[in-house]
């Protein structure tokens, strides 16, 4: 990584907008986040002493809905309005 005189200028826009007395408070914290974003994937990709508990298979979980009776159409001659 170069560190040209672009890095000079987001370094001093930085410094104006958080302040010098806040850098070092915000350095601090990206190292505690850095830190402990490592630690996760770490702990993330060991493999657990005991392994996981066998979860019932998925037919047993999901049962289809129970059957519809069909549906009957409306009787030859009648319908839903009345003219007079």
């Amino acid at each position: 990584m170069s560190f040209g005189p672009e890095w000079f200028v987001v370094l001093g826009v930085i410094v104006l907008l958080f302040g010098a007395k806040k850098l070092p408070e915000l350095a601090r914290s990206l190292g505690r986040s850095t830190s402990e974003f490592k630690q996760g994937m770490k702990d993330g990709t060991e493999t657990p002493d005991q392994p996981p508990q066998e979860s019932p298979p998925a037919s047993a979980q999901m049962q289809p809905p129970p059957p519809q009776p069909p549906v009957q159409p409306p009787a030859a001659g009648t319908t839903g309005s009345s003219q007079n």
